[in-house]
């Protein structure tokens, strides 16, 4: 089966040539693991290939993710600027309504709309990440964010030839049971940890779960260089 790649060569030599094509990928962590730099890989590897990319910011400004990828040698700017890669400022969004509520920073001013993710994604898609989808779930019940969670995995899973990366921080993971996990085909979880044998504090990935592919329960160590991942 033909895969996805990651946009590192290295780590898709771990999981057997890349990504489930056509599904979902859930990558978690706290603060600072690297989640946002695994979807800047995967998009410019996706746009490199010739596909329409989605990114759903939701927490920083495009012209920030923008600069990011380009500190790192990764460009995605002229992708943005050809209309190749669409970024929806769901982040600006949502700041706009909240300072233009006459509540202000109340409880009853964050009480916002928040837009259904799967307008985001236009048919002839092939790449989308939604990074941190964990802000749209924070005030669903359980059985509120299994189901919608679910459907909109779903979705974006028979649409056709598109691959979704999901970013959710630990926090919002916690909070809904890790239910997350369930529904979709693969999971990545980020992690900064001490190494026993060292004593330095480093990165790691752990694969939980890959369908269809043989993976170790072994964490890898990685590093963000100034070239992006670079696995140890």
């Amino acid at each position: 089966m033909r895969r996805t790649s990651s946009g590192i060569p290295e780590f898709d030599e771990r999981i057997g040539g890349g990504y489930l094509p056509g599904r979902v990928l859930l990558i978690t962590g706290d603060t600072g693991t690297g989640k946002t730099t695994f979807s800047i890989h995967f998009l410019h590897q996706a746009c490199v290939e010739g596909k329409k990319c989605v990114l759903v910011a939701t927490e920083e400004l495009p012209e920030d993710i923008l600069e990011l990828s380009e500190m790192m040698g990764i460009g995605l700017t002229k992708y943005y600027e050809s209309g190749q890669l669409a970024i929806e400022k769901a982040f600006q969004s949502r700041s706009e309504k909240v300072q233009t509520s006459k509540f202000g920073f109340t409880p009853e001013g964050l009480e916002i709309d928040l837009p259904s993710l799967s307008e985001y994604v236009p048919d002839g898609t092939g790449a989308v990440v939604v990074d941190n989808i964990g802000v749209f779930t924070l005030r669903l019940s359980l059985q509120d964010f299994r189901d919608q969670f679910d459907a909109l995995t779903f979705l974006l899973s028979t649409k056709a030839g598109c691959t979704s990366m999901f970013i959710m921080d630990d926090t919002a993971l916690k909070t809904n049971n890790n239910l997350a996990e369930y529904s979709v085909s693969s999971c990545l979880r980020l992690m900064v940890d001490e190494n026993p044998y060292t004593g330095n504090i480093e990165r790691y990935i752990k694969i939980p779960k890959m369908r269809r592919t043989y993976i170790s329960l072994n964490p890898i160590r990685f590093e963000i260089t100034l070239s992006g991942i670079k696995l140890l």
